[in-house]
């Protein structure tokens, strides 16, 4: 069982106990945006036709994708020691796999985009690195992994035979990159910026919150900053840099080989290509506010990127159905399974504000010697 010594730290004071969080405003809103997602996606779908697509469906074929969509977890795990390091040493695989897994498992089944907690909060528990720092590494990745998958749809579509006229939920295709391309390398010189002038924007930052706020509070967001910094350091080092990007290449890659064959084992008439321009689609439609597990933008995704190469709404929820639901399963058992292994547990997860309010919560390094 993994050693996770800061358990500690975890007990709230008497009288001091942080409330646990329900589904909430934004839960709610993401359960209704899925709704009216799925809504939409179904509306028009026959039925009886889906149910023949997946009668058809070649298993080996689904197996070797959601065997294809599984392997990438582990893989994002072998990016994520490259992103995050400890005094410049990388850590142990065996605790950043288990957050990983906890992290997506949580996004599977917890409402707000849990995982997007779970993930660094399970690290800060199981490594030494901070929680500030971990999510700082995980707010990187995202945007690294934008600028990958656009690149990745740019030419998927290309080769497809898509021009940059080609309406995708009424938006031209071209402008849709072009879009996405500005405001994702927008989004990596910021941080860019942020970690080069990391010691100036704290010094910024430190004068102008003296100016509105208490010491105590100036400290807190100060110190929540230079964590998050600590998480871009990647940045500052060309070679470490240079393998997260050639990791995300594989990951997507990988993942993308899962996307096609699914469309393989459900027999649908697009180019291969169109496999990884479903990959962009589904990954940049998954950002918006949904329920736990995507359900909703995910199948809308679908529906409008096949309806582009002029395939039917009910063959594409048929794929949607086969891919998401069979996909979702492993990660999500693995993801409860890393959690009991880490001796962690849901309810753990909603103590994480007071954790992050603190940046660095208290707790000394742990040993990592078994996972």
């Amino acid at each position: 069982m993994v050693s996770n010594d800061r358990n500690s730290a975890l007990t709230d004071p008497p009288g001091n106990q942080v409330p646990r969080i329900g589904i909430g405003w934004p839960g709610a809103i993401g359960v209704a945006i899925s709704v009216i997602l799925l809504w939409w996606t179904l509306r028009d779908v026959d039925f009886a036709e889906l149910l023949g697509h997946l009668s058809r469906v070649n298993p080996l074929l689904m197996l070797g994708a959601v065997v294809a969509a599984t392997i990438a977890f582990p893989l994002r795990t072998v990016r994520w020691r490259y992103l995050l390091q400890l005094e410049g040493k990388t850590l142990p695989f065996g605790p950043l796999w288990h957050a990983t897994a906890i992290g997506f498992m949580a996004s599977n089944l917890l409402p707000a985009r849990a995982g997007e907690i779970a993930r660094p909060y399970a690290a800060y528990r199981l490594t030494p690195v901070r929680f500030t720092t971990a999510a700082g590494t995980i707010a990187l990745e995202r945007v690294i992994d934008s600028v990958v998958l656009l690149a990745m749809l740019a030419g998927a579509a290309t080769l497809g035979g898509f021009s940059v006229d080609t309406q995708i939920a009424g938006v031209a295709f071209g402008d849709l990159i072009v879009i996405g391309a500005v405001v994702s390398l927008a989004a990596l010189l910021a941080c860019l910026l942020a970690v080069l002038r990391a010691e100036r924007t704290l010094s910024l930052a430190r004068r102008a919150l003296n100016l509105v706020l208490p010491r105590r509070w100036t400290d807190t967001v100060v110190n929540l900053l230079d964590g998050l910094f600590e998480g871009l350091s990647v940045l500052r080092e060309p070679k470490r840099f240079a393998a997260v990007l050639v990791w995300s290449l594989i990951v997507w890659g990988v993942n993308g080989f899962s996307f096609l064959l699914a469309l393989w084992a459900l027999q649908i008439n697009v180019p291969d290509s169109a496999a990884y321009v479903l990959q962009g689609v589904i990954a940049l439609s998954v950002a918006i506010p949904s329920s736990p597990g995507f359900f909703g933008p995910f199948e809308a995704a679908t529906r409008v990127t096949f309806s582009a190469y002029g395939i039917s709404a009910t063959e594409a929820a048929a794929y949607a159905a086969a891919y998401h639901l069979t996909t979702f399963v492993p990660i999500t058992a693995l993801g409860l399974w890393s959690l009991s292994r880490a001796d962690l547990r849901l309810g753990d997860i909603r103590r994480v504000r007071r954790n992050a309010a603190e940046g660095t919560p208290a707790g000394e390094p742990i040993d990592h010697g078994s996972t």
